[in-house]
């Protein structure tokens, strides 16, 4: 208790704004960090029962009047942006003169939505592990960009769970088996699995303790409610082996990992434990509205009385694995009952430690479940908990829509509607701008809607697809000077990006989108129960021929990347449209080289020797040109591996860091299907991890084609899963380079890619 304790008045004093910073001045040191002087802009705050801002331009100057400093930020940029004058996104920021501003009056803005939320458990594995105050601090500003106010703040809560378990009287080296490697948290938090890549460093710990501390005090600063952690039932296998009374109940395995342990919340020990951990938290952190506790995310309810069902379920994700959970074939009455009481003692568990407070939790797991979550399941679940103290996450409507309609808005529950777009950080190009216009405008229509509460976008990765989550924020804040149609949407923002509004840009921008980000949901990332977004991001397999083709309206989409190529000479000094051109013609280059493997596969498997070598040599040159033209992106393996080794403060630590975020990104862990789950499309991943892969496979399908017979496909996957764990293990050092002239480049690659 002493260790956190003793950080509550510095806690405390890192959560509330500096006395000598107003809520306005907030704002200001904000719009600073974006670009924007500070005495250029004046800033109001006002009280208002829903967000809302007004901007005036005049004499050169911006007035803005708003609910909080967030939305003050909001409304700044929004104007500049719609006079071409600002962004900023992930990969990079433009501020135009302000001495072009023109008069406005915005009038006034309002979200219909409560709340705009953002960020998903799972980023906190995918993207954030690695990240200092500097980078979140710039993420912080953009969501104050995009009018976010209710983010998910899940990092510094080992902190708190190291504390919980000593106190419950685990050793040390206990609680460090139990605790995984820092990209694998998000999944230990969750109950899927516990201690994988184990021990996670104190060092780590106690940094992202002080991390969290300057998170939070940044967001209640800006007027934004953090969503925190919350006991959800799970204990560590010393602390069940310890307790043989308890009614703890060892889950299915999730994803081939080894069965986790899970307090039934009837047991007494329940209830301590989340009191517990929400003293210690509250010590470390101060107060909170919102506690996120996911009991079953991706784990299915015990519902028979020695958990038997459970143990013996498997995950029911239907694009995944199909079989269904034995625990849906028990008698409804006895199902419904069950979980109403789990329903009804998460949530007491927070209320009786934090009165007032709200149980949220992600709906995820009922479109993962769906053979469990029957709407039946799901009201028996929520049946019990007061209305308004509790907040669903509906993050999955891109994938698994329609479970509020289903469940009658969740039966008079609040609730927050949203997509998650972004799974594992894996980054082809989608994202159907239409397809979320039309469906907030139809959400918002709906009387049966029930107590929708928010809207908010829930990627596992960040940094990729940029314009998807600018135009889906800016759906959530409409603006009645300027319809939400893509195309009108499209020339300003992209006159904001680039500087320009240039006509030709727009037009083939627009047969960009349409041929290429028309996509709600990439369906070939879950191809054979193998993952990774391309085909050449997945373990190769002699089904390579049968790979299905990209969505998207590939001709459309390469005659918009050819206009845009043609108009490179004109925005050559712009360092984002030589990004996007780069981005584009990369998603291009790497379809065109899933044909080649394709292609190759195939013609080894006839025994056409001459032709496999052709595809092959093919599949190879545009990899390494992918590899090369890249190099100069936001993100690459050289610098996730190097923002790894620099959380590191021991040569021990580094070295281990390195290995769990190589692992993250290409074997993951377990025994199932998360092997290229997080696959992404960088630098180094091209040339020195997915191409040798595929040059293995297709080395054995060429000699087996010379000699005649097939592949010994176990063989192979022995000698792949080899390698794949050297590759790992190993501190190569790679490097990334940004080329001379990527605009160049990217011309020849897809001159290369269209022949």
């Amino acid at each position: 208790m002493r260790e956190v304790a003793m950080g509550l008045a510095a806690s405390l004093a890192l959560a509330a704004p500096s006395a000598s910073a107003t809520p306005a001045d907030v704002a200001r040191a904000a719009l600073e960090r974006l670009g924007v002087p500070r005495d250029r802009v004046a800033v109001t705050l006002v009280r208002a029962d829903d967000a809302r801002y007004r901007v005036r331009v005049a004499r050169g100057r911006v007035a803005v009047t708003a609910s909080s400093p967030a939305a003050a930020v909001r409304g700044v940029t929004a104007e500049l942006r719609r006079q071409g004058l600002f962004y900023a996104g992930w990969d990079g920021r433009r501020v135009g003169s302000l001495a072009a501003l023109r008069p406005d009056d915005s009038g006034w803005v309002a979200s219909p939505f409560g709340y705009r939320a953002y960020l998903n458990t799972c980023t906190y594995g995918y993207t954030t592990p690695w990240w200092d105050w500097p980078r979140w601090e710039r993420e912080i500003d953009l969501m104050a960009v995009r009018g976010v106010d209710l983010p998910l703040a899940m990092e510094g809560q080992e902190y708190v769970w190291r504390a919980l378990w000593r106190e419950q009287g685990l050793s040390d080296a206990a609680i460090r088996d139990h605790l995984a490697g820092a990209p694998f948290l998000p999944w230990q938090r969750m109950g899927n699995m516990a201690g994988y890549r184990a021990p996670l460093s104190d060092r780590w710990i106690d940094g992202k303790h002080d991390l969290q501390r300057r998170l939070l005090a940044r967001y209640r600063d800006l007027g934004m409610t953090p969503i925190l952690p919350a006991f959800a039932g799970y204990v560590p296998e010393a602390f069940a082996r310890t307790h043989p009374e308890a009614k703890i109940y060892r889950m299915r395995q999730w994803e081939g990992f080894p069965g986790t342990y899970w307090l039934d919340p009837s047991d007494p020990l329940f209830t301590k434990l989340a009191a517990d951990f929400l003293r210690l938290y509250t010590a470390a952190y101060g107060p909170g509205r919102y506690y996120l506790a996911d009991a079953f995310n991706e784990m299915v309810p015990p519902i028979a009385d020695d958990g038997s069902d459970t143990a013996a379920a498997s995950y029911g994700d239907s694009t995944a694995n199909t079989a269904a959970s034995r625990a849906a074939a028990l008698p409804p009455a006895v199902r419904d009952a069950r979980l109403a009481a789990y329903g009804r003692r998460l949530y007491q568990s927070i209320a009786a430690a934090r009165p007032g407070a709200t149980w949220v939790m992600q709906g995820w797991l009922f479109g993962a479940d769906k053979a469990f979550w029957t709407p039946e399941a799901i009201a028996a679940f929520l049946r019990d908990v007061p209305d308004r103290r509790m907040l669903l996450l509906d993050i999955g409507n891109d994938r698994y829509p329609g479970i509020w309609r289903a469940t009658r808005g969740f039966d008079g529950k609040g609730w927050i509607y949203g997509y998650v777009h972004n799974y594992g950080g894996s980054n082809p190009l989608y994202g159907a701008l239409d397809f979320y216009r039309r469906d907030l405008a139809a959400l918002q229509a709906d009387p049966a809607r029930g107590r929708v509460s928010g809207f908010g976008m829930f990627p596992e990765g960040l940094n990729s697809d940029g314009l998807v989550y600018d135009f889906a924020y800016d759906a959530a804040w409409p603006d009645r000077r300027d319809a939400m149609d893509v195309p009108g949407w499209l020339t300003r923002y992209l006159a904001a990006r680039y500087g320009a509004a240039d006509p030709a840009v727009a037009a083939a921008w627009r047969d960009v989108v349409a041929g290429l980000y028309d996509t709600r949901y990439w369906t070939p990332r879950w191809w054979h129960e193998r993952a990774g977004a391309y085909l050449l991001f997945k373990r190769p397999g002699a089904d390579a021929p049968g790979y299905p083709a990209a969505p998207g309206d590939r001709a459309r989409a390469r005659a918009g990347i050819a206009a845009l190529l043609a108009r490179a000479p004109a925005h050559a000094d712009s360092a984002l449209f030589r990004r996007d051109v780069v981005d584009l013609v990369r998603h291009e280059a790497s379809i065109a080289t899933d044909a080649a493997l394709a292609r190759a596969v195939g013609a080894y498997r006839a025994g056409d020797v001459a032709a496999g070598d052709v595809a092959t040599a093919r599949a190879r040159d545009l990899a390494e040109r992918i590899d090369a033209l890249i190099g100069g992106q936001q993100e690459t393996l050289a610098s996730w591996i190097a923002d790894a080794r620099g959380y590191g403060t021991t040569p021990s630590d580094r070295d281990r860091f390195e290995t769990d975020a190589k692992a993250q990104v290409t074997v993951w862990g377990g025994a199932g299907h998360l092997g290229d789950y997080a696959s992404k499309a960088w630098a180094g991943l091209y040339a020195h991890y997915y191409l040798p892969r595929w040059t293995l496979y297709l080395d054995a399908a060429r000699a087996a084609a010379v000699a005649r017979r097939p592949v010994d496909e176990a063989d192979v996957a022995r000698r792949l899963a080899t390698w794949e764990k050297a590759w790992v293990a190993d501190h190569r050092r790679y490097t990334a380079a940004t080329p001379a002239d990527a605009l160049a480049d990217a011309r020849a690659l897809m001159t290369e890619v269209e022949r």
